[in-house]
Protein backbone atom coordinates (compact mmCIF):
# COMPACT_ATOMS: atom_id res chain seq x y z
CA UNK A 1 0.00 0.00 0.00
CA UNK A 2 1.53 3.71 -1.31
CA UNK A 3 1.37 5.61 1.96
CA UNK A 4 -0.59 9.12 1.61
CA UNK A 5 2.48 11.04 2.46
CA UNK A 6 4.20 9.15 -0.52
CA UNK A 7 1.28 10.57 -2.80
CA UNK A 8 1.51 13.99 -1.66
CA UNK A 9 5.04 14.31 -1.89
CA UNK A 10 4.56 13.15 -5.68
CA UNK A 11 1.73 15.73 -6.53
CA UNK A 12 3.82 18.55 -4.84
CA UNK A 13 7.27 17.60 -6.80
CA UNK A 14 5.62 17.38 -9.91
CA UNK A 15 3.65 20.49 -9.60
CA UNK A 16 6.91 22.02 -8.38
CA UNK A 17 8.50 20.91 -11.84
CA UNK A 18 5.42 22.41 -14.14
CA UNK A 19 5.31 25.48 -12.11
CA UNK A 20 9.59 26.26 -12.56
CA UNK A 21 8.68 24.90 -16.21
CA UNK A 22 6.05 27.25 -16.66
CA UNK A 23 8.02 30.45 -15.10
CA UNK A 24 11.31 29.67 -17.32
CA UNK A 25 8.33 29.05 -20.92
CA UNK A 26 7.16 32.77 -20.19
CA UNK A 27 10.89 34.16 -20.11
CA UNK A 28 11.86 32.57 -22.63
CA UNK A 29 8.72 33.81 -25.23
CA UNK A 30 10.08 37.63 -23.63
CA UNK A 31 13.93 36.83 -24.13
CA UNK A 32 13.97 33.72 -26.17
CA UNK A 33 17.56 32.06 -26.54
CA UNK A 34 20.09 32.70 -29.41
CA UNK A 35 19.70 28.75 -30.22
CA UNK A 36 16.62 28.19 -30.91
CA UNK A 37 16.03 24.44 -29.74
CA UNK A 38 17.23 26.22 -26.33
CA UNK A 39 13.46 27.81 -26.29
CA UNK A 40 12.29 23.75 -26.00
CA UNK A 41 15.46 22.51 -24.02
CA UNK A 42 15.21 24.59 -20.94
CA UNK A 43 11.16 23.68 -19.66
CA UNK A 44 11.24 20.59 -20.52
CA UNK A 45 14.23 20.18 -17.84
CA UNK A 46 12.56 22.11 -15.30
CA UNK A 47 9.89 18.90 -15.41
CA UNK A 48 12.36 17.17 -13.30
CA UNK A 49 15.49 19.35 -12.32
CA UNK A 50 12.73 21.91 -11.19
CA UNK A 51 14.24 24.94 -9.02
CA UNK A 52 18.00 23.42 -9.95
CA UNK A 53 16.92 24.10 -13.53
CA UNK A 54 15.38 27.12 -12.63
CA UNK A 55 18.38 28.75 -11.21
CA UNK A 56 20.27 27.09 -14.05
CA UNK A 57 18.06 29.43 -16.33
CA UNK A 58 18.40 32.98 -14.66
CA UNK A 59 21.95 32.41 -13.80
CA UNK A 60 23.68 30.90 -17.27
CA UNK A 61 20.53 30.55 -19.77
CA UNK A 62 19.75 34.12 -20.12
CA UNK A 63 23.40 34.79 -20.69
CA UNK A 64 22.51 32.85 -24.32
CA UNK A 65 19.64 35.35 -25.08
CA UNK A 66 19.36 36.22 -28.63
CA UNK A 67 19.17 40.16 -27.82
CA UNK A 68 22.15 39.48 -25.71
CA UNK A 69 24.36 37.62 -28.79
CA UNK A 70 23.62 39.82 -31.34
CA UNK A 71 24.41 42.90 -29.25
CA UNK A 72 27.71 41.43 -28.43
CA UNK A 73 28.09 40.44 -32.24
CA UNK A 74 27.87 44.36 -33.19
CA UNK A 75 30.26 44.93 -31.15
CA UNK A 76 32.76 42.36 -32.13
CA UNK A 77 32.78 40.42 -28.67
CA UNK A 78 32.55 36.98 -27.68
CA UNK A 79 28.59 36.13 -26.58
CA UNK A 80 27.76 36.24 -23.11
CA UNK A 81 27.45 32.39 -22.73
CA UNK A 82 30.90 31.35 -23.92
CA UNK A 83 32.55 33.87 -21.89
CA UNK A 84 30.68 34.10 -18.69
CA UNK A 85 29.46 29.97 -18.15
CA UNK A 86 32.56 27.86 -16.90
CA UNK A 87 32.98 24.48 -18.48
CA UNK A 88 31.06 22.04 -16.22
CA UNK A 89 28.01 24.60 -16.69
CA UNK A 90 28.31 24.24 -20.57
CA UNK A 91 28.98 20.78 -19.86
CA UNK A 92 25.43 20.66 -17.78
CA UNK A 93 23.80 22.62 -20.33
CA UNK A 94 24.77 19.99 -23.21
CA UNK A 95 23.55 17.11 -21.03
CA UNK A 96 20.55 18.54 -20.22
CA UNK A 97 20.16 19.53 -24.01
CA UNK A 98 20.37 15.52 -24.39
CA UNK A 99 17.79 15.00 -21.15
CA UNK A 100 15.32 17.02 -22.93
CA UNK A 101 15.26 15.05 -25.55
CA UNK A 102 14.96 11.83 -23.62
CA UNK A 103 12.49 13.07 -21.19
CA UNK A 104 10.00 13.91 -24.28
CA UNK A 105 10.23 10.97 -26.15
CA UNK A 106 9.83 9.37 -22.47
CA UNK A 107 6.53 10.69 -21.68
CA UNK A 108 5.26 10.54 -25.10
CA UNK A 109 6.36 6.58 -25.11
CA UNK A 110 4.93 6.20 -21.66
CA UNK A 111 1.59 7.74 -22.41
CA UNK A 112 1.11 5.92 -25.55
CA UNK A 113 1.80 2.38 -24.08
CA UNK A 114 -0.42 3.23 -21.86
CA UNK A 115 -3.41 4.11 -24.09
CA UNK A 116 -2.32 1.83 -26.71
CA UNK A 117 -0.87 -1.36 -24.57
CA UNK A 118 -0.83 -3.86 -28.14
CA UNK A 119 2.22 -1.55 -28.65
CA UNK A 120 4.29 -3.32 -25.53
CA UNK A 121 3.39 -7.15 -27.13
CA UNK A 122 4.77 -5.33 -31.04
CA UNK A 123 7.99 -4.63 -28.99
CA UNK A 124 8.12 -8.00 -27.44
CA UNK A 125 5.86 -8.29 -24.27
CA UNK A 126 4.88 -11.47 -23.19
CA UNK A 127 6.95 -13.00 -26.52
CA UNK A 128 10.71 -11.83 -25.63
CA UNK A 129 10.22 -10.33 -21.99
CA UNK A 130 7.66 -11.48 -19.19
CA UNK A 131 7.88 -7.46 -17.90
CA UNK A 132 5.81 -4.86 -19.43
CA UNK A 133 7.72 -2.35 -18.79
CA UNK A 134 10.95 -3.98 -20.59
CA UNK A 135 9.29 -3.38 -23.54
CA UNK A 136 8.34 -0.48 -22.79
CA UNK A 137 11.98 0.73 -21.99
CA UNK A 138 12.23 -0.25 -26.05
CA UNK A 139 9.56 1.95 -27.00
CA UNK A 140 10.89 4.94 -24.97
CA UNK A 141 14.64 4.49 -26.14
CA UNK A 142 12.73 5.13 -29.74
CA UNK A 143 11.22 7.98 -29.31
CA UNK A 144 13.90 8.99 -27.10
CA UNK A 145 16.62 8.36 -29.96
CA UNK A 146 14.72 10.21 -32.74
CA UNK A 147 14.23 13.60 -30.48
CA UNK A 148 17.36 13.47 -29.17
CA UNK A 149 18.73 13.65 -32.45
CA UNK A 150 16.50 16.24 -33.83
CA UNK A 151 17.09 18.67 -30.66
CA UNK A 152 21.20 17.82 -32.16
CA UNK A 153 20.90 18.33 -35.78
CA UNK A 154 18.67 21.73 -35.14
CA UNK A 155 21.92 22.76 -32.69
CA UNK A 156 24.84 21.13 -34.63
CA UNK A 157 23.82 22.01 -38.35
CA UNK A 158 22.90 25.72 -37.79
CA UNK A 159 26.38 26.32 -35.74
CA UNK A 160 28.54 24.37 -38.45
CA UNK A 161 26.19 25.27 -41.56
CA UNK A 162 25.98 21.88 -42.63
CA UNK A 163 24.37 19.43 -45.04
CA UNK A 164 21.06 18.16 -44.46
CA UNK A 165 22.68 14.40 -44.69
CA UNK A 166 26.52 15.53 -42.43
CA UNK A 167 24.02 17.22 -40.45
CA UNK A 168 22.28 14.24 -39.10
CA UNK A 169 25.48 12.07 -39.44
CA UNK A 170 27.10 14.83 -37.10
CA UNK A 171 23.77 14.68 -34.54
CA UNK A 172 24.03 10.84 -34.34
CA UNK A 173 27.27 10.78 -33.39
CA UNK A 174 26.87 13.71 -30.64
CA UNK A 175 23.56 12.00 -29.60
CA UNK A 176 23.56 8.17 -29.19
CA UNK A 177 26.55 7.75 -26.55
CA UNK A 178 25.01 10.81 -24.31
CA UNK A 179 21.70 9.13 -25.06
CA UNK A 180 22.12 6.21 -23.77
CA UNK A 181 23.98 6.82 -20.98
CA UNK A 182 21.07 8.41 -20.22
CA UNK A 183 18.83 6.05 -20.18
CA UNK A 184 20.67 3.41 -18.03
CA UNK A 185 20.22 5.71 -15.40
CA UNK A 186 17.20 6.32 -15.88
CA UNK A 187 16.31 2.36 -16.24
CA UNK A 188 18.38 1.96 -13.44
CA UNK A 189 16.56 3.71 -11.08
CA UNK A 190 13.14 3.05 -12.45
CA UNK A 191 14.06 -1.11 -12.58
CA UNK A 192 14.70 -0.14 -8.32
CA UNK A 193 11.59 1.52 -8.09
CA UNK A 194 9.24 -0.54 -9.88
CA UNK A 195 10.56 -4.20 -8.44
CA UNK A 196 12.03 -3.09 -4.86
CA UNK A 197 10.60 0.04 -3.42
CA UNK A 198 7.22 -0.36 -4.75
CA UNK A 199 6.71 -3.86 -5.68
CA UNK A 200 8.75 -5.45 -2.83
CA UNK A 201 8.68 -2.82 0.35
CA UNK A 202 5.03 -1.35 -0.48
CA UNK A 203 2.97 -4.08 -2.21
CA UNK A 204 1.99 -2.13 -4.79
CA UNK A 205 1.80 -1.24 -8.80
CA UNK A 206 3.22 1.37 -10.19
CA UNK A 207 2.06 2.94 -13.62
CA UNK A 208 1.67 5.78 -16.03
CA UNK A 209 -1.45 6.52 -14.67
CA UNK A 210 0.20 7.91 -11.02
CA UNK A 211 1.58 10.67 -9.58
CA UNK A 212 3.82 8.16 -8.00
CA UNK A 213 5.04 6.92 -11.38
CA UNK A 214 5.89 10.72 -12.69
CA UNK A 215 7.49 11.51 -9.65
CA UNK A 216 9.79 8.38 -9.60
CA UNK A 217 10.50 9.67 -13.15
CA UNK A 218 11.92 12.82 -11.83
CA UNK A 219 14.18 11.24 -9.65
CA UNK A 220 15.08 8.59 -12.79
CA UNK A 221 16.15 11.54 -14.90
CA UNK A 222 18.44 13.42 -12.35
CA UNK A 223 19.98 9.85 -12.28
CA UNK A 224 20.36 9.97 -16.16
CA UNK A 225 22.01 13.33 -15.67
CA UNK A 226 24.57 12.03 -13.34
CA UNK A 227 25.48 9.04 -15.89
CA UNK A 228 25.26 11.50 -19.02
CA UNK A 229 27.33 14.39 -17.32
CA UNK A 230 30.86 12.18 -17.41
CA UNK A 231 30.41 11.09 -21.36
CA UNK A 232 29.04 14.82 -22.58
CA UNK A 233 32.39 16.00 -20.77
CA UNK A 234 34.05 13.48 -23.15
CA UNK A 235 31.88 14.34 -25.74
CA UNK A 236 32.80 17.86 -25.38
CA UNK A 237 36.42 17.93 -24.86
CA UNK A 238 36.50 15.82 -28.16
CA UNK A 239 34.88 18.40 -30.12
CA UNK A 240 32.36 15.79 -31.01
CA UNK A 241 29.54 17.65 -29.30
CA UNK A 242 29.07 21.72 -29.17
CA UNK A 243 30.04 23.39 -25.80
CA UNK A 244 26.99 25.42 -24.77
Amino acid sequence: MIPGWLHLVSIAALLLGLGCAVIIAIDVLRHPQHMAIMNLVWPITALFGTVFTLWGYFAYGRLATDARAEAAMQRGEAMPSKAGTPFPVMVGKGTSHCGAGCTLGDIIAEWLVFFLPIIAVWFGWHSLFAERMYAVWVVDYLFAFAIGIAFQYFTIKPMRDLSVAEGLKQAVKADVLSLTAWQVGMYGFMAFANFHLFRSVLGARLAADMPEFWFMMQIAMLCGFATAYPVNWWLVRQGIKEAM
